[in-house]
């Protein structure tokens, strides 16, 4: 495995400061690590090559903005997080509708805060769930072809697949329901 150590504060800090020798040292010596977030947080390859590309360039851009140099490790999580969840929100956009579906734009609605709950609880699951999940149930492959790609038994491909979709329902189910005076009701 390799390196999965952050730049240190010196780095950090020298960046921050606009070394731009800096800058491109602290790109490179992050690249790894945002590339195992992005790897375990996107659905696709491809969503995680670009998600990671996208973060570099905000921390080579923004560096300056980071307000305190050991926080550079969760300000990149949350910006490839935040790239995976709008890769996801992107894809599911461009899916085509049957002709025949008209909804209204509380239906719409709805639907967008019911999809941002089940990647966020999707995104939450411990790495080796959400491959497991993602690959059977969003990217449709077999189980065998997802126990094979992750070098797993069978057996234990399911176990991770079951509690992956049992930490799913509940992290939905603990979601808080509005109160019955925060819903507008117009009978």
């Amino acid at each position: 495995m390799g390196d999965t150590s952050w730049p240190g504060e010196q780095l950090i800090v020298a960046a921050q400061r606009g070394d731009i020798a800096s800058i491109t040292a602290l790109v490179s010596g992050s690249h790894p690590n945002v590339q195992r977030f992005a790897r375990s947080l996107c659905a696709t390859p491809e969503d995680a090559e670009d998600a990671a590309q996208e973060a570099l360039i905000i921390l080579y851009r923004k560096i300056g903005m980071l307000r305190a140099s050991g926080a550079l490790a969760s300000w990149m999580f949350r910006i490839v997080r935040n790239e995976c969840l709008r890769r996801a929100r992107t894809m599911r956009s461009h899916a085509p509708l049957p002709e025949t579906a008209v909804h209204s734009a509380e239906e719409v609605a709805l639907r967008r805060i019911e999809a941002g709950e089940v990647a966020a609880a999707v995104a939450a699951l411990p790495a080796e769930q959400r491959h497991v999940l993602i690959m059977r149930d969003i990217q449709g492959r077999s189980g065998r072809m997802v126990a094979e790609a992750l070098g797993l038994s069978t057996a234990a491909m399911k176990s991770r697949l079951h509690r992956a979709r049992a930490a799913v329902r509940r992290s939905l189910l603990a979601t808080p329901e509005p109160a019955p005076g925060d819903a507008h009701d117009d009978s």
